[in-house]
């Protein structure tokens, strides 16, 4: 059994460290309710330009509007966008998203390579031995627009230039403070159906769907919209995964902080019961000297 002094100096720097998880705790759910905000404050605008786009894309000869809604005949190459955090202390939170990944990914029929948004995820994708041809780290806590577009600009490059046939982004959807979900969604081609709706946050409405007129035309604004679409569909992820990633970290610290309090105790009763021991064996060793002494 440990002495006296061990155990103290256990409890000790176990309440150093409770007290660490503590601090992180307060600064992840401060920075989890600003995350909350910039997914609330970002969803209108994306669900609206999903209803825009849906109606100009929902017209006749859909795979003749835009190259960036026809579907290829057949698809030699994938590439997938898989969004974790920069840091760890987030309980499984990236580990999970690159797990999911491998199970969605790796029996894939066609090679895939990886665009890696967050140091975490790359790291772990190239642990692995996967192909990552970009890595978008260290991005600002409060990430605007422009921060993120480059990551859909290159999607969307790569997949006009014939280098890969479809692209899929994986993040963590966030549900609630205590639920998140990490998803897969088919950025390119665009789809309008079934899985592929992406960032359709309203209800459908059940009314006849609006009339709308295009100035200049039809195409022009394709080739303005669909880009920027894809741009905001990556950004909105990007938000969405923060907020997991800030909820996740903040309920890892709280259970962090709770185990530190439970070792605690357990720690202070072990150091109780070696003290007690210790005056025991000191009162014996007294009582034994003193009847030694009169027996003499």
């Amino acid at each position: 059994m440990a002495s006296a002094r061990e155990m103290r100096l256990r409890i000790k720097s176990v309440k150093n460290i409770s007290q660490v998880t503590r601090a992180l705790e307060t600064v992840s759910a401060s920075k989890v309710r600003k995350a909350v905000n910039a997914v609330t404050a970002t969803r209108s605008y994306a669900t609206k330009a999903w209803q825009v786009l849906r109606h100009v894309a929902e017209q006749p000869g859909r795979d003749s509007l835009h190259p960036l809604l026809a579907k290829r005949k057949s698809v030699n190459n994938t590439l997938v966008i898989v969004i974790t955090g920069d840091r760890g202390l987030a309980g499984a939170y990236n580990s999970n998203v690159i797990r999911f990944t491998s199970q969605r990914f790796d029996s894939n029929a066609a090679p895939v390579k990886y665009i890696a948004v967050g140091r975490k995820g790359r790291d772990l994708l190239i642990r692995r031995g996967k192909k990552v041809i970009a890595d978008f780290s260290n991005l600002p806590a409060a990430p605007s627009f422009s921060d993120v577009s480059a990551v859909g600009r290159l999607a969307v490059e790569e997949f006009n230039t014939g280098a890969v046939d479809e692209v899929f982004l994986v993040y963590t959807n966030f549900i609630n403070m205590g639920r998140q979900v990490t998803t897969v969604k088919k950025l390119l081609p665009l789809e309008l159906d079934g899985e592929g709706r992406i960032m359709d946050f309203e209800h459908k409405s059940t009314g006849p769907s609006a009339a709308y007129e295009y100035e200049p035309d039809m195409r022009v604004i394709l080739d303005e919209i669909i880009p920027r679409f894809t741009a905001l569909q990556v950004y909105q992820a990007v938000l969405e995964s923060q907020a997991s990633e800030h909820a996740a970290r903040m309920i890892a610290m709280r259970n962090a902080t709770d185990n530190a309090k439970e070792l605690v105790n357990a720690l202070q009763l072990a150091y109780n019961k070696v003290r007690q021991q210790g005056i025991t064996n000191d009162i014996l060793d007294i009582v034994g000297g003193a009847e030694a002494l009169a027996a003499k």
